[in-house]
């Protein structure tokens, strides 16, 4: 039985968000992780996301789109919701240990001419970035914990 750990991000649509931070902790966690993105509704992967991640030397252009019930039965060591959180809701998982919420605001939303979306595109990954060389560093610490948790259902 496998026991490399499994990484879940949400988003609405599995369109950038999701498809970064996938990106980022293939790229960062190597075979360490094994890395997922879902989205609560239908999408496809979007063009600038691919595009701004192709400035940064990954290549995310062949990640599957999933929506999130295609990944119900899937146990996860970690689910990190990406959302803008007085906007979005996503599905808890109440057998995961480590349940994130990362406040991250929607690029495909970003309502500007194209060099202000790209503009925008590029703070939310490197924002992402971060994030994830933070949870990379975290699960490698096991004794550490998550401080970035969303609530449990009680």
């Amino acid at each position: 039985m496998d026991n490399t750990p499994k990484v879940l991000f949400l988003s609405r649509g599995n369109a950038s968000r999701a498809q970064i931070a996938e990106g980022f902790l293939r790229c960062f966690g190597g075979s360490q992780f094994v890395a997922f993105s879902a989205g609560t509704e239908s999408a496809s992967v979007s063009p600038l996301a691919t595009e701004i991640m192709s400035e940064a030397g990954i290549d995310i252009s062949a990640q599957q789109v999933r929506e999130v019930v295609s990944l119900f039965r899937e146990t996860f060591h970690c689910v990190v919701a990406l959302c803008d959180e007085a906007r979005e809701r996503y599905p808890v998982y109440p057998f995961t240990r480590n349940l994130l919420r990362w406040p991250v605001v929607d690029p495909d939303a970003v309502a500007h001419d194209a060099e202000e979306r790209k503009k925008a595109f590029r703070q939310i990954r490197d924002q992402i970035k971060n994030k994830v060389m933070d949870l990379v560093e975290a699960m490698n610490e096991p004794k550490r914990v998550f401080a970035e948790s969303y609530p449990r259902a009680a």
